[in-house]
Formats: C-alpha cells, structure tokens, sequence
C-alpha cells in the first residue's frame, strides 16, 4: 500500500514540477474555485448522473487535442468550424454547461483569474470521486488556448477501433505510457456509448471486417443483448449502451473483468487482451480494485500535465465557449 500511495505522489509531484503547476494554485487568488466546481457537479449529478463520465470523457478530449488548454470548449463561429463540432465530439460530447456553470459563479467572484482548462479539470477529478472513484490532488495554473479546429479532432482521438499497438502509438504521441493507456481505458467503467460507435464506426455486431456477422471476440450472449438494444442499419444518434453494462455508474474494475468475459464494448476495449503486457495488467486490476483506484488517479494527474499553457502562454477566458 505504501508503495502505491508513493507511486501517486511522485507522478503528481513530477506533473506539478515538469508543468510549473501547483497543488493549490489558486489558495489565495480564489480560495473559492475548487469548491465551486465541486458544487455544480454535484447539482448537475444530482439531476443526471451521465454528467460524470462526460465530464471525465471532455476533460480526455480536451487534454488529447492540443493539450489540455480547454480548447474542446469553444464554440464554432461562422469563420471556424471548432473541435467540439468535429463528428468525433459532436454529438457524443457532454457537460459543457457545468463548466460555464462554475465559470459564471467563479467569474463573480474572482474576475479573470481561474482557466476554464483548470475547472474542466477540477469537474473531471470531482467527476471521478462521486461515482465511487478515489479523490486526488489537481495541479493547476492551466491556461486556455486560443485556437480550436474541427480538423484536429480525429488524428489526435483514440477510435473505438484501434488495434492495442495503435492504441500504444495515440498514448505514447501524448507522452503516456502504454500502462497508462491500459489504466486510463478504465475510465470505459461509467457512461454509455452511442450505438453508432459500434455499428457503424466498427461494426461488431452484424458484419464485423465483411464477415456477415459478429466479431468473434464478442461474447455471443452480450451480442446478441447489444443487438437488441442497437438494431442494424439504424442511423439513429439518441441510442445508447452502457459501457460496462454491471455498474455503469460506478468506477469500479468491472471494466476489466467484462474484457476477461470478452464483454469489453468496443474493438479498443478488447484488444487488450491480444497483448501479453496489457493482459497482464487487465487480470491484475480485475482483481486488485485498490490497486487501479490508485493508479487510475495518478494517471489522470498525468494526463492533466499534456501540452499545458503556462505563465503567459494563452489567455484567461472570461467565457469559456469563446475567446477573449
């Protein structure tokens, strides 16, 4: 146990140093901003409990696509289609409005000083711990980048699709490590998914690779359930799934025990067990719940520190959905 809780914080220290963030950065400036955040998550949980996976999932879009600079949240304008309305984001992207929730009640209260890159941060980390997750130091002096473009979003985002060694590639570009990936892929532990991404994106229930039918890593009864819920050639962006169709509200390990039973959703998710080394990894956190809660911690704080803005790089945005 010492030697995980060690682990947690030499990477958050090294994130913190490496970054020139800070554990408490806004201590005196805005003693009030981290709790803020954590309010509007917990009011908007409170009315829809699919707040948290988006909130954690935006804060992965945002930190993949030019760093975490909180450019996912800017609005397109007649002159620049932004990554938010990119088919990748748009329309599976969610939680937006509890960023500018926070950001309008912080903005009252200390004028121009808390990046929205940080309370996008601030809201993924609060995301976590109340869906059971372990709560964990958020480094902060983010800021907001300036520059948004629809482009940007598909070479840069992790597809449902991709095979482990591309998976390894997309985490190694943004300087994390192929265990990261296998620990952050955890994060498929809450939320749901649309049907599209997985019978049109990557069809694994009815013509997997031209073959007529499922993909044979697919567990035949979780197939046959996933096609009930998502009925071939339907075009239709409403329907769902639950990621992890045990406790899709929890972050919990059951991720890892459903790739084990061949029920992980996408190709991506069950392509880890096609690698000795990620295999590994998926047995040990199916049966080491404490063990990932830990690790999936540190390597959020991890992901926190990609391509970050600091000093004055960037802006303070006074409105998250547009630039100064």
């Amino acid at each position: 146990m010492k030697s995980i809780v060690g682990l947690l914080v030499m990477l958050s220290f090294l994130a913190s140093f490496e970054a020139q963030l800070q554990v408490g950065f806004y201590s005196h400036s805005c003693p009030w901003a981290e709790s803020i955040v954590r309010e509007e998550v917990k009011r908007a949980y409170a009315i829809n409990t699919g707040i948290a996976p988006g909130l954690v999932r935006l804060h992965f879009h945002d930190c993949f696509i030019r760093g975490c600079d909180a450019s996912v949240l800017i609005d397109s304008t007649t002159n620049n289609t932004a990554e938010k309305d990119s088919p990748a984001n748009n329309p599976s992207l969610r939680g937006f409005e509890v960023i500018d929730s926070a950001k309008k009640r912080i903005e009252a209260k200390c004028k121009k000083t808390v990046s929205c890159a940080d309370i996008l941060a601030f809201a993924a980390r609060d995301s976590v711990k109340i869906t059971k997750g372990l709560y964990y130091n958020v480094p902060a002096g983010r800021r907001d980048g300036r520059i948004s473009l629809t482009a940007d979003a598909f070479p840069n985002l992790p597809g449902p699709q991709l095979t482990v060694d591309m998976l390894t590639q997309s985490f190694s570009s943004k300087g994390l490590t192929q265990d990261d990936m296998v620990t952050l892929s955890g994060a498929h532990t809450i939320g749901r998914s649309h049907c599209t991404s997985i019978t049109q994106i990557n069809d694994r229930l009815y013509n997997f690779n031209g073959t007529n039918g499922p993909d044979p890593t697919l567990n035949a009864t979780y197939a046959a359930q996933l096609r009930q819920a998502c009925p071939q050639g339907s075009s239709d962006t409403t329907s769902v799934v639950p990621m992890d169709p045990q406790t899709p509200s929890e972050t919990d390990t059951k991720y890892y025990a459903n790739i084990l039973a061949s029920k992980g959703l996408f190709t991506a998710d069950q392509t880890l067990m096609t690698d000795a080394t990620t295999l590994a990894a998926v047995k040990m956190y199916a049966k080491n719940k404490l063990v990932w809660l830990n690790k999936f911690a540190a390597a959020m704080v991890k992901m926190g520190n990609i391509g970050v803005l600091t000093g004055t790089d960037g802006e303070i945005r006074l409105n998250c959905r547009v630039i100064n």
